[in-house]
């Protein structure tokens, strides 16, 4: 076998085949014949052999053509490659046993019936006639066989397709299932509850005297609107499985930067600038890289002021976010660390990469940085 996986014969094309078919058809002839000078014979020979070129596109031409041959001399190679391809193309076994008969009937007319055909001159022509029909049904029953496996062959890739295809829709029936049931836990539990915070701290906001208390109310439940729309956002998605249009709610982009920083409850300072015309996917992919380092300085940092650094030069575009060293304790809470991972993919998609690392002076910095190119 060949590197490619393939036999060399394979690798042969179809004309070079027929041609050295031809070419050793007519050494067959040449060989019965040596010695003969009938012209008749060497043009049975000539056509018969050239007919070969005919096997693919009409096998059955190219049997008769064969037969002319099997009169006048005792070949082999014409006969059994007509026979072989008449039957890998054919579907008839009557017609294939009658071929086969008439080339056993054309190769013992060699010996022709006169006055002086003995008796045992009629039962050597009749082994003969055995011997050489049990000879055609040879190529004949290999060219079936060779279809049968051709058969089996697509049949089997049909099967392996259609398994496959049954296989890709119980995945997609599964996903669609399981993307449906998280989407009613998230409506049905986490909406819920971020409801009941936005309306509990809606009630603190009115209720409170002190305007720091209500200033925090406000931002709680401000923060709350945001987390139920991007929750009912993400339900519509989750139940979109089935690929068909949804009218779903727009996505964060650079314009929501600034409502993004101003509703983060931390003093941020805002500087730079992206190219302009990048793709709605890296704006998007910036957004969330500010809104998750500004979730987690509130998280890990109380009290520390941050930096949202835009920047871009001739081949790449990015953005910074650095925070201060927390100005009063932090409360362990607990984290997965899914948002960074999800930034990290995020940052894959666009070919960049993300980078988060504490700073010497106790802060944190979480960088973005992404090739820059044309929507």
């Amino acid at each position: 076998m060949t590197p490619t996986g393939r036999a060399p014969w394979r690798r042969v094309p179809a004309w070079g085949v027929d041609t050295g078919l031809v070419a050793l058809s007519l050494l067959d002839a040449w060989i019965n014949l040596y010695g003969e000078a009938a012209p008749l014979m060497w043009a049975c020979a000539a056509v018969g052999s050239a007919g070969l070129f005919l096997r693919r596109s009409v096998p059955m031409a190219a049997f008769l053509l064969t037969l002319p041959m099997l009169v006048f001399m005792d070949v082999a190679v014409a006969p059994v490659v007509a026979l072989y391809t008449l039957a890998l193309h054919s579907r008839s076994r009557p017609l294939l046993a009658g071929c086969a008969l008439l080339n056993a009937a054309a190769s013992t007319l060699v010996w022709p019936v006169s006055e002086t055909f003995s008796g045992e001159d009629r039962t050597w022509t009749l082994i003969q006639f055995v011997y050489t029909l049990a000879t055609a049904f040879a190529p004949v029953l290999f060219g079936q066989l060779v279809q049968a496996r051709q058969d089996v062959a697509r049949k089997l890739v049909e099967v392996e397709e259609a398994r496959e295809h049954e296989s890709a829709l119980y995945a997609q029936t599964v996903l669609a299932r399981e993307r449906a049931q998280l989407a009613r836990e998230m409506h049905d539990v986490v909406s819920h509850q971020v409801s009941l915070i936005a309306v509990q701290a809606g009630a603190l906001q009115v209720a409170a005297e002190d305007a720091r208390t209500r200033d925090g109310a406000r931002a709680i439940r401000t923060l709350s609107v945001n987390t139920l729309d991007e929750l009912r956002h993400m339900v519509t998605l989750l139940r979109a499985s089935g690929g068909s249009a949804t009218e779903l709610t727009p996505q964060p982009t650079l314009a929501d930067l600034q409502q993004l920083i101003a509703n983060s409850g931390i003093e941020t300072a805002l500087t730079g600038e992206l190219p302009p015309g990048i793709s709605t996917t890296a704006q998007r992919t910036v957004y969330r890289t500010v809104q998750e380092a500004l979730t987690n300085v509130r998280k890990h940092a109380p009290g520390a002021r941050a930096e949202v650094r835009l920047w871009h030069d001739a081949r790449n575009f990015g953005v910074t976010v650095t925070n201060t060293a927390p100005t009063r304790p932090t409360v362990p809470l607990p984290s997965a660390h899914h948002g960074l991972v999800g930034l990290r993919e995020r940052a894959e998609l666009l070919d960049g990469t993300l980078t988060a690392e504490p700073t010497p002076e106790g802060g944190f910095t979480l960088a973005l940085r992404a090739p820059a190119r044309p929507v």
